[in-house]
């Protein structure tokens, strides 16, 4: 028996060994080729010295010294490969477990082959091809500014002459022909022009020139229609308001054409051409004005850049896919500037003293002026702002200038927004609670476990998001069936819409095109679109096919007549399976991989990886951390920064640098004809080649359009298409869309968010003049990636982002894939600070609320620069780092790592008149001198926030959802000016229809120690109010009546040091609702 054990223990051991290294072979092969045939060698050696290896004679299994090796070498390589399987990206993603659903096809980051075993049935995927990193580099190109042999048009080309001048009923019209020789320096110069100057009300002039004939010469010249970005016309009552106007236009031939705009009421010249030749060809139109010295202006973006943009930048306005580099083109073109003159008054005459100088004198009085200048075109441009003037360089199109007289900001940002793009979309109450996201959560037990982790930790949470994870292989309107199955998720939504919460999942603008030689691979959202001709394509009328995460994919060309309705239908059929309540739009620049129509051929391929290592896959682990955490975390920071160096060492490699000077592309222009995709005025792009990550300028659209010419508007255009296809897909609410790319008008559809941004303190500071910013363009709905997307925050940081975050209107923390979590409940102290921020957002969310519904009905800013709120006020031009949330509060973050002081000033305090009351303690800031710039306490986990003297703020008790906040009783803080005084409002309705059956519209006013509330509609809110808090009383309180009703003296405190008068318990006295009536206190 004992010899018969002894075969089968040796048979068993040789059936592993067999089994093992085939396994460990082939496992060998997949990790590096050379592996697998040294370790067949060490097999072979092996079994040549069977008989001198033995040593047992009685086995027992794993004795034999190959088997404890090829043991040890199969563990470890399986182990490997578990450790691949739950890497994101790994050729195993989608596989989950034995009871999950079938696998579909491998998600475009697998790179092998390989089988499986699943519910029993082994299923094999094929390798996975890898898009080379080739595809997506452009032509060597340098910008023009930067471009030593680049030519000056101003040096070379003769300007224009104006002739025909007429008088029109609302300005004049003039025609413009060339002053002399062609110069055609960097296009085909415009022989002939139509100039047509507009007052079209009482604060807005148009100044516009246009080709006079668009014939064979000039065909592609594109002019912005109307139908795509609004053209501000004449108002109806221009004829007797314009009379009013404060703005001028004059004009001369001397030596060539220019026009200057001036403003009457001062004087001052706010844009003159005069001493610059105008230069419009096919391709590049130039035009310049004098600037004053140390000016003021704000806006021209999508850039990362401080609030006031200097005089020693260029902007560029091109839509890239780019992760946030600083003063670089980002998502959005917006060609909007606000400028601001400061003017210091003479006391004894009042003249006016225009102020060149970052020095003012803080006891001097001054005087404001704003005006805005819109250049309503949609081309690539560069705007280069110099010491003494702003020189306008566009890629094609025409002239299109709006003047806004003002005087103020809020004058010029109403204009703007009621004349051109129109007002902001009006939001869902639920779109103010805070928002949680991350590329990375894997299927909907993950999501369900963040959801009860707020719960557990009494974060507030109102919204659930998710990033492509949810994707089948990252595919729209599809979802993952092995972990985000529909059945699944219907429980899972069911479960997160009861509780009062919602969830907003990632769309992206490239649509995947299916194999066509893989029958599995079908994918109907692609059928159909292909079926209604909603694709752009290529200049011989094939689809354009370029790459982006699912693979080879196919854009939405939105001149189609039938994209827009495809769109719709997507959205509808894929709301019947997920209910989802918003749409995050995202790569909507169109961003594109490769060069080109890449995928044209390759289709076969599909699906493929990108071109570029995924966060996490090897050679792309994320070892980054914020400033100073080398300081507060050293050990961990030593590895990080070792672990950095190695992967850069790594991928440096056979990386040989040139020792050649570069050669760049540099082209001419061809008479009458353009080159689209290498113009001859080369802009500073991101990206430099205008291709690279973007779909090519020669796409072709259905209307005969080149992507060249409307490549700023896809965003725009997507994101009109979105919120017309979330009307249809819920029917009667707001739809709520946040998108990347935007530009000018895009703010009526959607919100927004600062893109790719990093975990970096520096990006944290940039993120408030990011938001005053898109405040100047019409979206009062914006925020940041909290805590940062790009890298690994760290505690500090995201303790400080979010509760800075938390008083932005969009409020969301999200981050990249593989970097460490940072949900705010990873990290005690920042669970602690994001509790503190949000019991403050969520009390004030009705003052939020009705800031929203101002800035929807009028035009108002939500989020305010202090130079805004206190516009006469030079100090406070280039004040970044501190902002109003309206007019009554005022945020003074700490921005910088280590800090625990932060210095903030006070506008208007210190005897100018204004009085700030903290808002925890309830007590008036002390200032003694005007403009004081004061150090405030501001340990880790306290950002300080202070309510501005003279206004009333309504509130409502917080809760964890929203839902239940607006079941809790009212309350109202109203902050008395130092002259006893205070106004503030409420809007109230159901706080989500597009159109209301009711609305509530309450007026607070207090004066002669009492306060007034006096409500207007018919919205029926049967909160009861339960406390009034009055700040800035002088002296004691000794009886208080509501409606003439005395308050019982429990429920009266005050307190003689912070000077709070505090009444709670109004309940029984307004148990009807506190707006049922009007009252007084």
């Amino acid at each position: 028996m004992e010899h018969i054990a002894d075969r089968f223990s040796f048979a068993l051991e040789c059936l592993f060994l067999f089994s093992s290294s085939v396994s460990n072979f082939f496992r060998a092969g997949e990790l590096l080729p050379i592996l697998a045939w040294t370790y067949l060698l060490f097999v072979l050696l092996c079994l040549m010295s069977w008989s001198n290896i033995r040593q047992a004679r009685h086995f027992t299994m794993f004795s034999y010294p190959f088997s404890v090796f090829n043991l040890f070498i199969f563990i470890t390589l399986q182990l490997s490969r578990l450790a691949d399987a739950q890497s994101p990206g790994s050729a195993t993603t989608s596989i989950q477990s034995a009871d999950s659903a079938p696998a579909a096809d491998p998600p475009p980051s697998q790179t092998s082959s390989g089988a499986v075993v699943i519910d029993g049935t082994t299923s094999s995927f094929r390798p996975i091809f890898t898009v080379p990193a080739g595809v997506d580099a452009g032509a060597s190109l340098i910008p023009n500014i930067n471009d030593p042999e680049a030519i000056d048009a101003q040096t070379v080309c003769p300007g224009y002459n104006a002739s025909n001048v007429k008088r029109i009923a609302s300005g004049l019209t003039a025609t413009l022909t060339l002053a002399g020789q062609a110069c055609n320096v960097y296009g085909t110069d415009i022989e002939t022009l139509n100039l047509t100057v507009e007052y079209q009300s009482a604060d807005r002039l148009a100044v516009r020139l246009v080709p006079s004939n668009v014939d064979s010469s000039n065909s592609s010249q594109y002019i912005l229609p109307t139908e795509f970005v609004h053209q501000p016309t004449v108002d109806a009552d221009a004829g007797m308001s314009s009379l009013t106007n404060d703005l001028s236009f004059v004009w001369s031939n001397d030596p060539t054409f220019s026009f200057t705009v001036y403003r009457k009421s001062t004087g001052d010249t706010l844009f003159s051409t005069q001493g610059t030749k105008l230069v419009f060809e096919n391709q590049f139109i130039e035009f310049a004005s004098v600037l004053p010295e140390n000016y003021n202006l704000y806006g021209l973006g999508e850039t990362i850049h401080g609030l006031r943009l200097g005089n020693n930048y260029t902007k560029t306005l091109w839509a890239a896919d780019i992760g946030d580099p600083i003063d670089y083109n980002l998502y959005g073109t917006h060609p909007f500037y606000l400028d601001t003159r400061y003017y210091e008054i003479d006391e004894s005459t009042g003249n006016l003293t225009l102020v060149t100088s970052n020095g003012t004198d803080a006891m001097a009085d001054y005087v404001a002026y704003s005006h805005g200048v819109y250049c309503r075109n949609a081309h690539g441009q560069e705007i280069l702002l110099r010491p003494t003037n702003i020189t306008w360089r566009l890629l094609g199109g025409s002239i299109d200038l709006y003047f806004y007289a003002g005087p103020t900001q809020p004058d010029v940002t109403t204009a703007f927004q009621t004349s051109a793009i129109g007002l902001p979309a009006m939001q869902q109450y639920f779109t103010f609670g805070y928002h949680q996201c991350r590329w990375g959560y894997a299927n909907w037990s993950q999501l369900q476990e963040v959801v009860d982790s707020f719960e557990r930790f009494g974060i507030p949470l109102e919204n659930i998001w998710t990033d492509i994870d949810y994707m089948n292989q990252y595919r729209d309107f599809e979802n993952d069936l092995n972990t985000f199955d529909y059945d699944e998720g219907e429980r899972f939504l069911s479960k997160l819409h009861a509780s009062g919460r919602h969830y907003i999942p990632i769309i992206d603008a490239a649509i995947y095109i299916p194999n066509p030689q893989n029958a599995s691979d079908a994918y109907p959202t692609f059928n159909r679109g292909n079926d209604t001709g909603s694709f752009l394509t290529n200049p011989d009328g094939s689809i354009y096919i370029g790459a982006v995460w699912p693979g080879y994919t196919v854009f939405a060309d939105w001149s189609s007549p039938g994209a827009a309705e495809w769109w719709t239908n997507e959205m509808i059929t894929y709301h019947s399976k997920i209910g989802f309540d918003g749409a995050w739009i995202d790569m909507s620049e169109a961003a594109s991989f490769c060069v080109g129509s890449c995928g044209t051929g390759n289709v076969t391929m599909n699906p493929v990886h990108p071109p570029f290592q995924l966060p996490g896959e090897p050679g792309n682990v994320i070892y980054s951390y914020p400033e100073g955490f080398n300081l507060t975390n050293a050990t961990e920071a030593a590895v990080a920064a070792s672990a950095a160096s190695s992967q850069a060492a790594a991928s440096s490699r056979g990386d040989a640098a040139s020792s050649t000077a570069p050669s760049y592309l540099r082209t001419t222009p061809t008479p009458g004809v353009r080159d689209v995709n290498y113009p001859p005025y080369v802009i500073n792009n991101v990206h430099g080649d205008l291709a690279v990550h973007a779909v090519s300028p020669n796409a072709t659209h259905a209307d005969g359009r080149e992507e060249y010419d409307v490549h700023n508007l896809y965003g725009l255009q997507i994101l009109n298409a979105t919120y017309n296809a979330l009307l249809a897909t819920i029917p009667g609410k707001r739809p709520f869309i946040i998108g990347r790319s935007t530009f000018s008008g895009a703010g009526k559809y959607a919100g927004h968010w600062g893109g790719d941004n990093t975990s970096l303190f520096a990006y944290m500071y940039f993120s408030i003049s990011q938001a005053l910013s898109f405040s100047l363009f019409g979206f009062p709905m914006f925020g940041v990636d909290t805590c940062g997307f790009n890298g690994n925050t760290d505690e500090e940081l995201c303790n400080r982002w979010m509760q800075l975050s938390a008083f932005f209107p969009f409020y969301r923390n999200h981050n990249v894939l593989s970097a460490i979590p940072q949900e705010p409940y990873v990290w005690a102290s920042v669970a602690e600070a994001s509790r503190t921020a949000m019991t403050i957002r969520y009390s004030i969310l009705p003052y939020m609320y009705t800031l929203f519904y101002l800035a929807h009905n009028t035009g108002s800013t939500v989020m305010r620069a202090l130079a805004w709120e206190f516009p006469n006020d030079p100090s406070l031009a280039a004040a970044e780092t501190q902002f109003f949330l309206g007019p009554a509060l005022l945020i003074t973050p700490v921005l910088a790592q280590g800090a625990t002081t932060v210095n903030g000033v006070f506008p208007g305090s210190g005897g100018k008149g204004e009085v700030y009351y903290d808002w925890y303690t309830h007590s008036a800031q002390n200032i003694s001198t005007p403009g004081a710039n004061v150090t405030i306490d501001a340990l880790l986990g306290h950002i300080p926030v202070y309510i501005r003297g003279g206004y009333i703020i309504p509130t409502q008790e917080p809760a964890l959802v929203i839902r239940d906040a607006r079941r809790n009783p009212w309350g109202v803080i109203a902050a008395l000016s130092l002259e006893g005084t205070a106004s503030g409002n409420l809007y109230v309705d159901d706080g989500e229809s597009v159109v209301q059956n009711g609305t509530l519209f309450v007026e607070f006013t207090a004066f002669n120690n009492a306060l007034y509330a006096s409500a207007r509609g018919t919205y029926n809110d049967t909160n009861a109010l339960a406390n009034v808090t009055v700040l800035g009383v002088q002296n004691t309180v000794n009886n208080v009546t509501l409606n003439g009703v005395s308050v019982s003296e429990e429920k009266v405190q005050y307190n003689d040091s912070s000077k709070a008068l505090v009444v709670t318990g109004l309940n029984g006295l307004t148990s009807g609702g506190a707006w049922g009536r009007d009252w007084v206190l």
